[in-house]
Formats: C-alpha cells, sequence, structure tokens
C-alpha cells in the first residue's frame, strides 16, 4: 500500500534531508587516499546524532554500520572496514537519517584521487542518468516513465542496469511501496500521484548486469568483478511540481568532478 504524504509531512522529510545531506558533506572532505572506510562511517554517524537524527540503516534488519560503502565491483550494501581507500578507487556512500519520524536516503559514488577515464565515464554517466529519471518523476506520469528515462541514458553508452534491486517508498518507513525500478516500459506501473515520496537510485554497472550476493549476507557486487556506479535522491511529487528532498550540495562544495 503506497502512503501519500502531506506537505507537512514532506517539510518534516525536508528537515531529515538536510541532515543527510550535511553528514554526506562531512564525509566528502575525507574521501581520499589512505583513509579507512570506517572513518568514513564513525565521521557520518557523529554528525548525525550531533545533529538529533539517527542513523536509518545501523541495526536495520541488522545491518552493522551507519554508511553503505561499496567499493569499485561491489554495487551497494557494502561494510565499512579496515579497508585505506587507494589511488583509482570508486566508493558508492549511502546514507539515510530518521528525524522527527521520518526517514531520508540518498548515495554518491566517488573517484578516489585519478580513475580510468572509462571509469570516470561511468560515474558521470550514471549521475546523469538519476535527472533523467527526475526530470520524469512528475504528477500524473508513471514509474515506467522515469525507470525507462534512466534505462534509456545508461544504455546508449553501453552500461547496464542492476535489475535486482530498486528504488523505494520512503516516509516513517525506510522502505515504502512503490518499487521503483532503473529500467521498464513508459506509461507502465503505478501512477505518480499527489504527495508520493520515492527514492530514486540508479545502479549502473561497467559490465554485465548480473550481480551475486557476498558470503555476508548483505554486499552486492558485479558477477564479472567489473566497476558498478550507484547515485540516488529522494524526491517528492506533487500536482504543482516535483521537489528533490535530498542533497549534493555539500558534498560539491568539497568534492567535484
Amino acid at each position: 500500500m503506497i502512503h501519500y504524504k502531506s506537505r507537512e509531512q514532506v517539510e518534516l522529510i525536508k528537515e531529515s534531508a538536510q541532515i543527510l545531506g550535511k553528514a554526506h558533506g562531512e564525509v566528502a572532505k575525507h574521501v581520499k587516499p589512505g583513509v579507512k572506510t570506517q572513518e568514513l562511517d564513525r565521521i557520518a554517524e557523529e554528525f548525525i546524532r550531533d545533529n538529533g537524527g539517527v542513523p536509518s540503516f545501523k541495526n536495520f534488519n541488522g545491518f552493522p554500520a551507519s554508511l553503505c560503502i561499496s567499493l569499485n565491483e561491489n554495487v551497494v550494501h557494502g561494510f565499512p572496514s579496515e579497508y585505506e581507500l587507494k589511488e583509482g578507487d570508486i566508493i558508492s556512500v549511502d546514507c539515510g537519517v530518521l528525524f522527527k519520524n521520518y526517514h531520508s536516503d540518498s548515495a554518491y559514488t566517488y573517484p578516489v584521487g585519478k580513475v580510468d577515464d572509462e571509469v570516470m565515464s561511468l560515474l558521470k554517466v550514471t549521475k546523469e542518468s538519476l535527472y533523467k529519471g527526475i526530470e520524469k518523476a512528475v504528477y500524473g506520469n508513471r514509474i515506467g516513465d522515469l525507470a525507462n528515462a534512466i534505462q534509456s541514458h545508461v544504455e546508449q553508452y553501453g552500461y547496464t542496469i542492476v535489475r535486482e534491486l530498486v528504488g523505494h517508498g520512503i516516509g516513517t518507513d525506510l522502505h515504502e511501496a512503490p518499487e521503483v525500478p532503473n529500467y521498464g516500459k513508459s506509461g507502465k506501473g503505478p501512477k505518480l500521484n499527489d504527495g508520493l515520496v520515492i527514492a530514486i537510485e540508479p545502479m549502473v554497472n561497467l559490465g554485465t548486469r548480473n550481480v551475486v550476493q557476498e558470503a555476508d549476507g548483505w554486499t552486492i557486487r558485479t558477477a564479472d568483478r567489473r566497476p558498478s556506479a550507484h547515485f540516488e535522491h529522494t524526491v517528492a511529487i506533487f500536482k504543482e511540481g516535483t521537489e528533490v528532498l535530498t542533497t549534493h550540495k555539500y558534498i560539491e562544495e568539497n568534492f567535484k568532478f
């Protein structure tokens, strides 16, 4: 069942999203060679809690951290660890914040230092595809319209869409209906009605679209171990227009590509 949000509820999600955006900005300052990924997790959790929020992911179905940190061939749901970032890595940082009973969710994939041109292109196209999806996330359209916009943009560059993992509704629960895939046919799927809040999150692979789950029960990686990128925003759809509630502004003040 889809839970549509009032303007007041969306404002609460937006407050959560501001803490989230600033937490991402703090993490961005430290994405560089030699930094342990568990240090990024510590920075995010400390900032979120200091600002009255709770990390949405920590202890969610047993997940052990505040950030999902997914390196290189890992698509999503990776664990922070003792691993030290090195030149040429890419790192997806996915984070959620619970504030005043409402969740927000966003993700960003960073190049660490100088990365291969083909990998840099993957990051740029994946990020572009998020905004192609948001352009179609308007009142009266259907989920398939935004899904097809993402898929079409990605596939024209020869990249592939992960199909086993999708975006989602969000509100008082971290994951709500409807599912928001990144592939599909225009005109299909649930209608985008007034008050719908969804997390749109393209997950795009350089090689095959196939993925596998690691033995830890969480980490999803590409089957061919080629790189994957992931970007995400939480958006609210109203008759009057669509609003992006999360922000990458604080990331890009510190980290621009």
